[in-house]
């Protein structure tokens, strides 16, 4: 019998399994952070982190809570301004692969992280855009790691914070953006990747014990499978051992500080 292991342990693992050595990468603080040191710290250990406070490399020894976080400027092997990391590092096409998560998304991978209900009269007023509308844009590719729920996967966005494939399609080139844009979405039930021709999300790969009832039910519009749909891989015993000490690493450094 495997290891046990929990959605999110299942899903912060396969967006590791995404990137390798090769990769500079600019990093999303949550999921998208635990997902990138989870690779550096086993598959990928020259893999270049990259956090939009402008720390170059950087290489913590627990999760930051934030971009301004100093263990990130205190392991990186620079840090460089905000100016400067945007205009030569993302604009300048440095940048392999940005990791997003979002509040809500829909079937064509745009994100809203912005406002929940009308933006002059919100429900919830969201962190808003940060640098994640640049990193849609400029990254070489974009992966998305956020639960999977009908209120974050949504028939239409509340508001339009970053470009993933808009209206589907070639609007990206239509819109003269040259980059893939997202590539794939990680949930905690399954991944899903844009179709070739619409650009819309489709489900390649289902999680251990998920239904594609379970998914459409969790999902606010209606759900394309792709003709070939495999399992997902577990977590690997190693995988599962490094992303529970660096959880529980996190855990202590924080309740310390």
């Amino acid at each position: 019998m495997g290891d046990f292991f929990s959605p999110e342990e299942l899903m912060t693992v396969t967006a590791a399994r995404c990137v390798g050595n090769d990769d500079v990468c600019f990093v999303g603080i949550g999921l998208p952070s635990a997902a990138c040191n989870l690779a550096r710290l086993t598959h990928a250990p020259e893999i270049t982190l990259i956090y939009e406070s402008g720390t170059i490399n950087a290489r913590p020894r627990v999760l930051p809570l934030s971009i301004g976080d100093g263990e990130l400027c205190t392991t990186a092997l620079a840090t460089v301004s905000v100016p400067e990391f945007f205009r030569y590092w993302l604009q300048g096409g440095r940048i392999t692969v940005g990791f997003l998560g979002a509040a809500q998304i829909d079937r064509f991978a745009n994100l809203n992280t912005t406002v929940v209900g009308s933006y002059e009269s919100p429900s919830v007023r969201l962190p808003g855009a940060g640098g994640a509308p640049e990193m849609a844009a400029s990254c070489q590719r974009i992966f998305i790691v956020m639960p999977h729920s009908k209120r974050a996967m949504v028939a239409k966005l509340d508001f339009l914070t970053s470009l993933g494939h808009g209206e589907g399609g070639d609007a990206r080139a239509r819109h003269g953006i040259g980059t893939a844009g997202p590539v794939k979405l990680i949930t905690d039930l399954c991944v899903m990747q844009p179709d070739a021709v619409t650009r819309e999300l489709t489900v390649t790969s289902v999680h251990p014990g998920v239904t594609r009832d379970r998914i459409q039910a969790a999902t606010g519009w209606t759900v394309r499978f792709a003709e070939q749909v495999t399992e997902t891989a577990a977590p690997s015993s190693n995988e599962l051992d490094v992303l529970r000490r660096l959880k529980a690493d996190t855990e202590r450094a924080h309740q310390r500080a």
